[in-house]
């Protein structure tokens, strides 16, 4: 597309690759080992490599439980490749390592690689600054600053207009109250580049992001032509998937209850046809999420953590606004399938060694996210990022309408703005929003145990109020409590004095219903 800057560089990637070769160089484990009848030092074996890795990378936020162990092979050979490793003679560049007992060790060179430079061009930087508090201005003004106390003063000192006008000039006038569709489309982007820099928590999206890669026409279009289920519907049926990829997508969606392929199914008819979906999108020639926006996507992974889940989803909404809406379209019908397939429990296995799940994300990753370069990180990253696209999909793809209301109370405030003082340069702040704190999962953890700390306390302490239980019931619920939770009994009960006090009023015996009087003996005196 004619005017679209060039991909960014893999830069998040690379920083992630950099980070995790020194997280292995200083975490795995080393030992000496006996080969061929010879020791060697501070060595490992494949397999022992590849156990310690392949757990790091399942923990890792960036990556995830979807890590498989042959990924995690696949990149122990990037390793090799890339001399982060050798064997135990010294040898490396080659990726033919296995998950065996082969003997490897680290070199004494760095494996850290440079980070490649995307610093925006000048004029980019110019013409959009990162501060939230930037000033818009209409285009037909002046660029010069205004401050605060220079507008008021002007609105003060603002004299009676001149009887004497022209039509010419009012006409001039009229023309410059006017919006332009410039203007408008500078508000889009500056409210979600603003949007964006707070929900990712960075200081500049110059390394992510830059204002020219926002284009106004794909996010109103995105957000304004959907089906009731939210899926873009496009007007030029020629961008669409062929007809019969969608057929064959909703069979698969909706197996066993619909098939409008008209052909007859027969053992394995569903892996066929999951086979012929899989090498339409294999054999596209860019990803889904775009080489352009390959950096920005990379950039969400911080955020895939179970305390930041929110906010991960809030930051993919926008994202995937941004993208041309066949591409967009695209994704969602994928996802929607992924998902749909991965919870059928009819549907017969499609892979004989993995599961249904594992193969959706294996399958389908590369044509969901990649670099325009080669990335050692790639697949890893990639399998991550699909995997919460699956999993959340009905959330990512409903429509920001906080964006349309940020944006439409801009332009209404600048058109009362201009049309009350039309001799005036109008300036505007854009309006900023706060989002809930980003905090450490050290943090979350505490925090989630303090929380049901609190819940158990409070069941203590209904048990102890409870009338309706007797002695006995309340003792033997308190003692199973001190079972379960030692550390709060005691905290409630730092002695057993403390206990007994609370025990110690029984309730009173109650007469019995029926009272038998003792019979009253006369005397047989008279």
């Amino acid at each position: 597309m004619e005017g679209r800057p060039a991909a960014p560089g893999p830069y998040r990637a690379t920083k992630l690759w950099n980070e995790i070769t020194k997280y292995f160089r200083a975490g795995m484990p080393l030992r000496k080992h006996r080969q061929h009848f010879k020791k060697h030092g501070s060595c490992f074996t494949a397999s022992e490599a590849v156990d310690w890795l392949h757990e790091v990378l399942r923990n890792n936020s960036n990556f995830g439980p979807e890590v498989t162990r042959q990924q995690t092979v696949q990149l122990l050979r990037k390793f090799l490749k890339n001399h982060v490793i050798e064997d135990i003679k010294g040898r490396w560049g080659a990726e033919n390592l296995e998950d065996n007992g082969a003997l490897y060790r680290f070199p004494s060179t760095s494996p850290v690689k440079p980070l490649p430079s995307s610093c925006p061009p000048k004029e980019d930087l110019e013409n959009f600054s990162g501060d939230k508090e930037r000033l818009l201005k209409l285009p037909h003004l002046s660029r010069r600053t205004f401050k605060k106390w220079e507008l008021l003063q002007s609105l003060e000192n603002k004299g009676k207009p001149d009887p004497g006008i022209t039509e010419e000039k009012k006409a001039d006038k009229l023309h410059r109250n006017a919006i332009s569709q410039e203007y408008i489309e500078e508000t889009w982007r500056n409210v979600i580049l603003i949007h964006l820099q707070t929900i990712l928590g960075l200081p500049s999206l110059e390394e992510v992001l830059q204002p020219t890669q926002i284009i106004p026409e794909y996010v109103i279009y995105n957000m304004t032509n959907t089906s009731k289920h939210g899926v873009v519907i496009l007007q030029n049926k020629a961008e669409d998937l062929p007809h019969w990829v969608l057929s064959a997508m909703k069979c698969l969606a909706y197996w066993p209850r619909n098939n409008d392929m008209n052909q007859p199914t027969y053992s394995g008819f569903e892996g066929d046809v999951f086979r012929t979906v899989a090498d339409y999108f294999l054999s596209l020639p860019e990803p889904l999420l775009t080489f352009e926006y390959y950096e920005l996507f990379v950039n969400i992974l911080d955020l895939l953590q179970p305390h930041l889940e929110r906010i991960a989803v809030e930051a993919l909404q926008i994202c995937c606004l941004l993208l041309p809406p066949p591409k967009r379209r695209r994704l969602q019908l994928l996802l929607r399938m992924m998902a749909r397939i991965s919870g059928n429990v009819e549907m017969p296995r499609l892979h004989a060694a993995m599961g249904t799940r594992s193969l959706m994300i294996q399958t389908f990753s590369r044509c969901v996210l990649c670099c325009a370069e080669e990335v050692d990180l790639d697949e890893l990253l990639s399998t991550r990022l699909v995997s919460f696209l699956m999993d959340h999909q009905q959330e990512i793809f409903q429509v920001p309408t906080y964006l349309q209301v940020a944006v439409r109370d801009h332009i209404e405030y600048m058109k009362v703005a201009q049309s009350k003082c039309p001799e005036e340069e109008i300036c505007a702040i854009l309006p900023t929003y706060s989002y809930c704190k980003q905090i450490t999962p050290e943090e979350f953890e505490e925090q989630k145990v303090s929380t049901s700390q609190a819940a158990v306390a409070e069941l203590l302490e209904n048990i102890l109020k409870d009338k309706n239980l007797s002695v006995k019931d309340k003792k033997k619920k308190l003692k199973q409590f001190q079972k379960e939770y030692p550390l709060i009994y005691q905290k409630r009960f730092p002695t057993t004095e403390n206990e007994a006090m609370l025990l110690e009023n029984k309730p009173t015996i109650k007469p019995p219903m029926l009272s038998l009087r003792k019979p009253r003996f006369r005397s047989l005196r008279y």
